[in-house]
């Protein structure tokens, strides 16, 4: 399932998407939360440079809100729907899961935009 070279592979771990040696961040638990969006300038072993161009990871700013509407309709459907709790507690639900997911979130959102980018290449980092 997560075998090298496939998308998938790269955004669960966050690791290069190019030639998926290394780790893009400087600290690889997002629950280190002042050094969550600590990343490296490039990758050591094929020098790819993750800040493609100025500004480049505004980008997942719109991954996150598609993510995070996701996590809430989902809260809001295994509590609402599965639990049977009233609107009010579905409403704190959904906050709380933002929240405790939240830096999963904002490293997934991450991992999908710059994979929507850029490839794997399996000849990368060889010299």
């Amino acid at each position: 399932m997560l075998k090298k070279g496939s998308k998938l592979n790269s955004i669960l771990t966050g690791s290069c998407p190019k030639c998926q040696k290394e780790s893009m961040y400087l600290d690889k638990n997002p629950l280190h939360l002042t050094k969550v969006l600590k990343m490296n300038d490039h990758c050591s072993h094929c020098g790819l440079k993750y800040q493609i161009e100025p500004s480049f990871f505004y980008g997942a700013m719109y991954v996150s809100y598609g993510l995070n509407v996701a996590v809430g309709i989902a809260a809001f459907i295994v509590s609402f729907v599965f639990f049977g709790v009233t609107i009010e507690q579905s409403f704190l639900t959904i906050v709380i899961s933002l929240i405790v997911l939240f830096p999963f979130v904002l490293r997934l959102s991450r991992n999908l935009y710059i994979n929507m980018f850029v490839s794997y290449d399996p000849k990368a980092g060889h010299k």
